[in-house]
């Protein structure tokens, strides 16, 4: 519905003509005229659409998406991926505003090794700041744990900070390694800054889980459609009830909002980010591509992602089956 309404909301306001706005897909439960435009609540809750005039096909309407101005059309089909990424930013700064304790640090306070705690592990030692692992920036705390885990559990190449210089440790074993970070007093100052910091590492987080995927590090087993994303949000929420900590569910929502912004931004037809594509060779040939094309080029690539999702979904109602 964020992502919709961000489409929405800068089409009204370069004066598109919006036909239709509808949260679900498929057949029409609910739906409601006011004025050009008509409100839509479908059956199937895989997504949504905003249905512009002279989206898919030339319109002599003034008022029609395709007679916009290039760059209108162009903040109109980003708008969606960035209200998505603003409302992750949102749900992050709340997450880090309410959670007890410190704010984390890239600082080593101590391994767990064979469930002992230790404070020199391999080379590495407390008070250390880790830089990078295998070669990737470490921009926040929660980088740490998630870069390693990308090892599989054998090795990583460790770039610290210590003394004011900077150390590489090699092909330091992760097995049975647990690294404690430091952290400092929360402020207002310290979440702000946390805020970004926290973000930008779901973003990379993001990036590096599609490209693992893309690369088979990650096989079809191990992605989830609507029906397996509503299974772990509720369990992060019933999580969350009986303890009365809601950090770890506002964590996820912040990782799905920023995971469809993400996902929708890649230049894959009938994506936001396939649309962006066109428009953008658009303004380089100041010329835009035939219609029946780029239509033809969107309409397959719909077929594909909606045969994707079906085998996904039921993928996912499989596994809640038998687990």
């Amino acid at each position: 519905m964020v992502h919709e309404f961000g489409h929405f909301t800068f089409a009204k306001l370069f004066g598109v003509k919006v036909n239709e706005f509808s949260i679900g897909m498929g057949p029409k439960i609910l739906s409601k005229q006011k004025g050009e435009t008509k409100y839509s609540w479908r059956l199937l809750p895989i997504g949504g659409y905003v249905s512009m005039e002279g989206e898919d096909e030339d319109s002599d309407d003034e008022r029609a998406f395709n007679n916009k101005p290039c760059w209108q059309r162009i903040v109109v089909v980003v708008a969606g991926a960035l209200v998505n990424i603003f409302l992750g930013l949102i749900l992050v700064a709340i997450m880090l505003g309410i959670s007890d304790g410190l704010s984390g640090t890239n600082y080593i306070h101590s391994f767990t090794v064979d469930d002992k705690q230790v404070t020199e592990y391999k080379g590495l030692q407390s008070k250390d700041k880790v830089l990078e692992i295998d070669g990737k920036h470490v921009f926040y705390y929660s980088d740490v744990p998630y870069l390693l885990s990308r090892d599989e559990g054998k090795t990583a190449d460790i770039t610290v900070l210590r003394d004011g210089k900077k150390i590489e440790v090699n092909d330091i074993e992760l097995s049975y390694m647990g690294v404690t970070m430091v952290g400092v007093d929360k402020t207002a100052k310290t979440v702000f800054i946390d805020t970004f910091k926290e973000s930008v590492s779901i973003f990379r987080m993001v990036w590096l889980s599609l490209f693992d995927m893309v690369t088979g590090k990650y096989s079809v087993k191990d992605i989830s459609g609507p029906v397996g994303v509503v299974n772990y949000v509720s369990e992060a929420a019933q999580t969350s009830v009986k303890t009365a900590d809601y950090t770890g569910l506002l964590t996820m929502m912040a990782l799905i909002t920023i995971n469809i912004g993400i996902f929708n931004l890649l230049p894959l037809p009938a994506l936001d980010g396939g649309r962006l594509l066109f428009l953008l060779i658009e303004l380089v040939r100041r010329k835009p591509v035939n219609q029946k094309y780029e239509g033809f080029v969107h309409a397959a690539g719909m077929v594909i992602l909606l045969i994707f999702m079906a085998l996904i979904t039921c993928k996912d109602i499989y596994s809640l089956i038998v687990n």
